[in-house]
């Protein structure tokens, strides 16, 4: 059985940094979550650098300034690294483009200053998604058609958000993962580049290195995250220990009411996925 935990304090002599998800974990898109942050908080003043690790399609300080407004404290981490920090990458090695932009307005900061054109499915180059246009209301249905007729024209897509749902509030809304996915059942090629996929992991890396000041022992570097096909499978692939927090994302399946973990459906969940989780905790604490 998976190592059930009280808290981070448990955790405290065996790792010196911290890759932790952000949504769901810290917050649920709605309010910070009080108890979590302060865990990270006395991480980071006790032991060291949290790095926040996100699927967000949007560059770091959009999404530093959401956390802020959200109340996350910024003494509960360190650095911010975003999928859409890697993305902006991918895009400017593809400018002028041009582009077919798919994704909600709030997303347009992820262009500036790359000097991308923007087109239809029709004339543009590559696909890039951030997800949904509403995601209130769309599904990957929704897009089908658009997609079956890029496939077949050969348009790579590159993906923003790997994540394919998010809670926001007590709902789970549609991501870019979840675009993706259909996009590249209908044969279309997609490139991701936030979690599970290695781009974001060497980013995070690099910036816990920048924060020690000395190279990182990855057997000293603890993931935290809620979502298996995306923080789970992610760390698993980068070799690193992971803290699964079940009451995120997967929280209607795996936690009760009263907050106790079902242990024998988080271990199902987990062999069916194929994922392995060095910890596990309902919520994150100290």
């Amino acid at each position: 059985m998976i190592p059930v935990i009280q808290g981070l304090s448990d955790l405290a002599a065996d790792y010196d940094v911290l890759l932790s998800d952000v949504w769901g974990v810290i917050h649920n898109g709605q309010e910070h979550f009080p108890e979590p942050c302060a865990a990270l908080t006395r991480w980071r003043a006790e032991r060291g650098p949290v790095i926040l690790i996100s699927n967000s399609p949007r560059p770091a300080a959009e999404v530093i300034r959401q956390l802020d407004g959200l109340g996350v404290p910024r003494a509960a981490w360190t650095a911010l690294v975003t999928s859409g920090d890697v993305t902006r990458t991918l895009l400017a090695a593809r400018a002028p483009g041009p582009a077919w932009a798919i994704g909600p307005e709030r997303d347009a900061p992820l262009y500036e200053g790359l000097g991308l054109a923007f087109a239809g499915p029709q004339d543009a180059a590559f696909i890039s998604c951030t997800g949904p246009v509403d995601d209130e209301k769309e599904t990957p249905e929704d897009y089908r058609k658009a997609f079956e007729l890029a496939a077949l024209e050969g348009l790579e897509m590159i993906c923003a958000n790997p994540d394919l749902v998010v809670q926001r509030g007590p709902r789970l809304i549609y991501c870019g993962g979840a675009l993706a996915a259909l996009y590249a059942e209908l044969g279309g090629k997609v490139t991701m580049a936030g979690k599970p996929y290695a781009l974001i992991y060497d980013a995070c890396l690099a910036e816990a290195e920048r924060q020690l000041g000395r190279p990182v022992d990855r057997r000293r570097v603890l993931a935290i995250g809620d979502g298996v096909p995306t923080d789970i499978a992610g760390a698993n692939a980068q070799d690193l220990d992971v803290l699964f927090v079940a009451g995120g994302i997967h929280g209607g399946e795996l936690v009760g009411a009263d907050g106790s973990l079902d242990a024998s459906a988080t271990e199902a969940m987990l062999a069916a996925a194929g994922a392995r989780a060095a910890y596990v905790m309902p919520a994150l604490a100290w």
